[in-house]
């Protein structure tokens, strides 16, 4: 008899399925467009442009599946990485909802909520896109109204900041070199804009866990 698995081998087993699935259809898309209309990439740029980028990208995925796995549990990772959008969005609701429902992401119950939460958020960002796409016309002189800018260019800080001031809330002691790194860096180094926050967020991650281990170490925490 076929022994029943359990639901963390469920996760794992569909998410394996899943996540390689949406590889093949990504790579599946541009070959099929380039049958049909007969045409191809050109291999000496495509070369160039892969040995530029692909070893930060291979890089950024070792770290942030460190990084993101434990705060999103299973099931909500596999999730995660197949509809993307991970730091902006689907990572803080997830924790948003485990510290609503004051559960770790590592338990049999974080992992319930964390995918629910992240699933959800999935389909109401879609449905957003898609009557985002249906009215894109009729509203583009609202939205490109220039009084809305300002509100535009603040939904991420502001989200993030809401997140911030309740998990540094905790913790202070912890929050302080994190904090501290990122404004330095952010100040310092212009070229980091919001187009790096992919990256930035595994690396303050990082950062913490090492100083949060040192203060522990020395009796500070």
């Amino acid at each position: 008899m076929k022994k029943e698995m359990s639901y963390i081998d469920q996760v794992h087993s569909f998410g394996r399925k899943w996540n390689i699935f949406v590889m093949i259809m990504l790579i599946a898309y541009p070959v099929v467009t380039g049958l049909i209309f007969k045409t191809g990439p050109d291999w000496h740029g495509f070369a160039l442009g892969l040995v530029a980028t692909a070893p930060m990208y291979w890089a950024v995925a070792v770290v942030e599946t460190i990084t993101y796995v434990p705060m999103l549990g299973a099931g909500g990772s596999y999730l995660s990485f197949v509809t993307g959008n991970i730091s902006n969005l689907k990572l803080p609701v997830a924790l948003n909802a485990l510290e609503q429902a004051d559960v770790k992401a590592s338990s049999e119950e974080g992992e319930v909520i964390s995918t629910i939460s992240i699933a959800v958020s999935s389909i109401v960002t879609t449905i957003i896109i898609i009557i985002g796409v249906l009215l894109i016309r009729p509203l583009t002189p609202v939205l490109n109204a220039p009084v809305l800018a300002p509100a535009f260019a603040q939904m991420v800080p502001a989200l993030f900041g809401a997140l911030g001031v309740v998990f540094i809330a905790k913790n202070v002691k912890i929050a302080i070199a994190p904090v501290i790194l990122m404004l330095i860096l952010f100040i310092a180094v212009p070229a980091l804009n919001a187009g790096t926050v992919g990256i930035m967020v595994p690396v303050g991650v990082l950062f913490t866990l090492g100083v949060s281990r040192l203060m522990y170490k020395k009796g500070m925490l």
